[in-house]
């Protein structure tokens, strides 16, 4: 099996939501050829996230946009009864950004994508972490140590980027407003397919478009959190 891509790929790890959905329009300015890379892990809203993303994709669609690549790593054998699976005790639009937290995300991420792109020839990832993120997964020490880590492994030498690592929330939302944003997906418990207006990423959702001066396009239902 041919594992090259085109070399001047690069791929963009990408969930659906605001914040790597505008780092994929970027990338898609700069480079010959973007490489869409979405992990799909068996949580709640991946059904309703991958269906928003593959209308994102269609919506900014130019030659330089490589078909996405969806990789599987399931984690119900690991996260067992967690909120993230079936909705129960999702956190509420009233708590903190570290509720959200999924325990090891990025080291599930990477360990998948780093590995994909480095028996496919591709030399950069790029991920759309910004400058506020608190998670211990996210911080510059970690992206270098794992990735080295990985690269030692394999005998790689694939560079994780993240352009966004300086940036605030409304830096990305003001570079990515002239975007399709209506078509990327925020939300851990939909509603038929689209955003349920209660849980902490809707909430967050929310503050992106209103601390960033623009109109908010989303249609919430309004529902409780609780899915």
């Amino acid at each position: 099996m041919d594992f090259l891509e085109p070399p001047a790929a690069i791929a963009v790890l990408t969930s659906g939501g605001l914040d790597s959905a505008i780092l994929l329009g970027e990338t898609l300015r700069h480079h010959a050829a973007v490489q869409p890379l979405y992990v799909r892990q068996g949580l709640l809203w991946e059904g309703a996230e991958l269906d928003h993303l593959g209308r994102f994709l269609d919506a900014i669609r130019r030659p330089a946009l490589l078909p996405m690549v969806v990789l599987d790593l399931p984690v119900a054998d690991v996260y067992g009864d967690h909120w993230s699976l079936h909705g129960r005790g999702a956190p509420g639009a009233e708590t903190p950004d570290e509720a959200v937290f999924l325990p090891g995300r990025n080291v599930l991420l990477l360990a998948k994508s780093l590995l994909w792109c480095h028996l496919r020839g591709i030399t950069t990832l790029a991920l759309a972490t910004l400058r506020d993120n608190p998670f211990p997964d996210a911080t510059p020490e970690f992206f270098s140590l794992y990735t080295e880590m990985i690269n030692r492994a394999v005998g790689g030498a694939v560079r994780v980027r993240r352009p966004f690592e300086a940036m605030s929330k409304v830096d990305a939302m003001r570079l990515g407003r002239n975007l399709p944003l209506e078509l990327t997906f925020s939300c851990l418990c939909p509603v038929a397919g689209n955003h349920c207006g209660s849980c902490n990423k809707c909430a967050e959702r929310r503050r992106a478009f209103a601390d960033a001066g623009l109109d908010d396009p989303t249609a919430y239902a309004g529902k409780s959190a609780e899915c």
